[in-house]
This record gives C-alpha cells, structure tokens and sequence, in this order.
C-alpha cells in the first residue's frame, strides 16, 4: 500500500475516534440526563445545616402531657345557693404539647418545666415512632428547666456543645414540634435562623420564673417547641428554646432559648 494511502487513511481514523469522543462527551454532559441531574442535584442540597439537622433529630422528641386542672363554675343563674357557697370546684383533663431532646443514652431528656408542670401523664414520642411513659426526675420551675427518663433500648442522643463563644450572625438550627396534635406526626420541623444576640435577662415573672442570659434568635419558634433543641451548625445543642416576643402569639423572629452552658448546671443539679 502506498505511504500516501496509509496517511490518508490514518487521518481519516482519527477523525472518526474524535467525533465519537465529542458525542459521548456530550451526552454524558446532557442536562437532560436523569442519572447526572440527580448525582448534581443532591450534591448541591446537601450542606452544612442538613447535615446538623441529620444529627440532631433522630433525638428530638414530642412531649405529650396530660394535665388535671381544677375550675370552679358558679350557680346556674349566677346567684343563690352556689353563690352563697361559693362556686363548685371541677376538674378537667387538658392535654398539651411540648418538645424535649435526648442528651443521654440512658434515655434521659431535657425539657422546659412549664412544658410537664403539673403533669399526672406524661407519654414521650420518638421521631422513629416508638413510644415510651416518661418520668420527671427533677426540674427547677425557676430557671424553668426539666429532666424526663425513659427506659428503652437503642436510643439516639444529641451532643451537647457550648454555649460559651456564641458569635452574633452565625447560624441557629431550631427542631422542635409546632402544633403537634394538628400535624400528627412523630418527626420534628426544623427552622433556621441566626444567633441575633446573647445575654438576654428578663424582669422576674408573675409566676416566678427568671430568665437570665438567654440567647435571642430569629430562628421560628412556635407554640410547642418549647423544650426543643437550639443548634449550631455543626450539630451541638447550645440552647433549649423556651419563648418568644410575639403580640399576636405566633412566631415574629424573636425567640429565646436557655444557653446550655446553664442548663448543664442545672441538670447536675436536680
């Protein structure tokens, strides 16, 4: 075969191996491929604050409590005999709903005080669904902090950071179950936010309680997070969220939380 035949022929292999080259390039590289938008998509979603979330709420609980109040309702007609008396003494049970968080693998939970005072039945529920009795092992109504146990096998637990060096601006993570008994659902809502400042104290309450040095967040708090974890990003608990600034009683972005610094100190306490 002639030198000039081998060359051409040659040449004309090399580009036919390109243009195969550039056509699977191109479609490896097709947008409209399943397989390479999901690998991508998944890639850009998972971040610092899910992987925070993934750690932490396997161990946030519901916190499902029955309580006895005593009401007194008066005569039929608002005079008389009942009046004379007095009004007549009831009892009722109302239910409610906190947040609480597993610290220990023995099962033991934080919690706010407000969230199980009173409590005749307490029943905690984990995000895997499995059910547990509850029992107050100790609390201090004042700081407004409460230490629950259950007994059971393989439980999760979050990792309690710092609240020692909290940087204003950095990001929160709040977990917690927001209208629970309309939701009916185990698993907690997650909201973020920032630490918008530290060092927070209150005015003594009415009913005794005495917030000092709590940590301000615009992370969503809404009724039934008390109780629920306040996170950093990477995972740590470094508060408990116990309530908010709001006129209207819904979430305005200025929620409280209990450094855990403190509550440390509490728990070894009671």
């Amino acid at each position: 075969m002639k030198p000039r035949v081998v060359i051409w022929l040659l040449v004309i292999v090399i580009i036919i191996n390109a243009g195969i080259t550039m056509v699977l390039i191109n479609v490896k590289q097709d947008p409209g491929t399943p397989a390479a938008l999901t690998k991508t998509d998944i890639a850009t979603r998972s971040n610092a604050i899910t992987a925070a979330v993934e750690a932490v709420e396997p161990a946030v609980v519901s916190v499902n409590v029955i309580k006895t109040q005593v009401i007194r309702s008066g005569g039929p007609f608002g005079f008389g005999f009942f009046d004379f008396f007095g009004s007549i003494p009831m009892k009722r049970q109302v239910q409610s709903i906190g947040t609480g968080v597993i610290y220990d693998p023995q099962g033991y939970i934080i919690t706010n005080a407000h969230v199980v005072s009173g409590a005749t039945d307490i029943k905690v529920v984990l995000p895997d669904k499995r059910e547990f009795d509850a029992r107050i092992v100790g609390a201090d109504e004042s700081r407004d902090i409460a230490k629950l146990k259950i007994d059971g096998a393989r439980l999760p637990h979050a990792k309690l950071g710092s609240s020692q060096n909290l940087i204003i601006g950095e990001w929160s993570i709040a977990l917690g179950n927001p209208y629970g008994f309309l939701m009916n659902d185990s698993k907690p809502s997650v909201s973020v936010g920032v630490i918008s400042a530290v060092n927070r104290s209150f005015s003594p309450r009415e009913d005794g309680r005495i917030y000092r040095n709590m940590i301000q967040t615009d992370a969503a708090i809404n009724p039934g997070n008390s109780g629920g974890p306040l996170t950093n990003i990477n995972g740590e608990v470094i508060g408990i969220n116990t309530f908010i600034f709001s006129e209207s009683g819904g979430n305005t972005g200025i929620g409280f939380a209990i450094p855990i610094d403190a509550v440390k100190s509490i728990l070894a306490k009671i």
